[in-house]
Parts: structure tokens; C-alpha cells; sequence
């Protein structure tokens, strides 16, 4: 297994519970459930894909690995 993939669990858990704090009641409409949770979801892979990135690149250039 690679390095990016425990990169990748750990981004999971991290932004899935950041993503808790946030009120997307607000942003939506009555009655839009679904439009909400395919945006809760596409929020969160986007989420999870940047910060994975970011860490991964981050350790990569540094002289750690």
C-alpha cells in the first residue's frame, strides 16, 4: 500500500468531521434534500481530494521522506 493512501483516510475523517460544523440548512430551500446531500457530497470529495493533495505535495517537497 502506498503512502497517499493512509494520506487519503486520514483527509477522510478529518474533513468529514470538519464538514459537521457546517449549517448547509441555510444555503438550501425548503424541501431540497437531495439537491443538499449531492452538494454535502461533491463538497466533500472535493474537500477531501485538495487537502490530500496539499499534504501529500507538502511532504514530498520537504526534505521529510
Amino acid at each position: 500500500m502506498s503512502a497517499k493512501f493512509f494520506v487519503y483516510c486520514a483527509m477522510t475523517c478529518l474533513v468529514l468531521y470538519s464538514l459537521d460544523a457546517v449549517n448547509i440548512n441555510q444555503i438550501f430551500k425548503k424541501n431540497k434534500v437531495f439537491q443538499a446531500r449531492i452538494f454535502y457530497l461533491l463538497l466533500a470529495l472535493s474537500l477531501i481530494y485538495l487537502t490530500t493533495e496539499f499534504v501529500y505535495d507538502f511532504f514530498l517537497s520537504s526534505k521529510f521522506i
